[in-house]
């Protein structure tokens, strides 16, 4: 299968629901345009979700905020470092989810996904837009 783009989340305010997106622009070094963070300026990762592993732990697409939810690559074999071109978008991995500091507040099924680090973090290294159904390549790090 190849791998896809299933889901696209952004949150604009701190606990406000998820708008799920049919496109999204990602902003070069900051992450996705409608992010709260990547608006006002801030540097901030983009999270990629497998959509299996929120499937496995009884999650929607969008319970995860500022979310780009793939399907059919297996986040946890990409090395740090590695590329992922989307669309006119080229991520760079930039390693794996942490457990939130408030875990607790989470419900069950989300702490389960950070705690064993399902998710993972990447950095946009070139920006543009990303779309439900756009196929995802996956390049190695690039060399230093």
């Amino acid at each position: 299968m190849t791998p896809t783009v299933v889901a696209l989340h952004v949150s604009t305010r701190k606990r406000a629901p998820l708008t799920p997106l049919q496109t999204a622009l990602a902003v070069e070094n900051r992450g996705i345009d409608g992010d709260r963070h990547a608006r006002h300026g801030n540097r901030r990762a983009v999270l990629f979700v497998e959509q299996e592993v929120l499937e496995r732990f009884g999650l929607g697409a969008g319970d995860i905020r500022e979310q780009v939810t793939v399907s059919g690559l297996s986040l946890n074999e990409l090395a740090l470092g590695s590329r992922l071109v989307i669309g006119e978008v080229l991520f760079e991995m930039a390693g794996p989810c942490a457990p939130c500091e408030r875990i607790e507040e989470l419900g069950p099924g989300l702490q389960g996904a950070l705690e064993g680090q399902r998710g993972r973090f990447a950095r946009v290294v070139r920006g543009g837009s990303l779309r439900v159904g756009d196929a995802i390549a996956v390049r190695p790090p690039a060399s230093t």
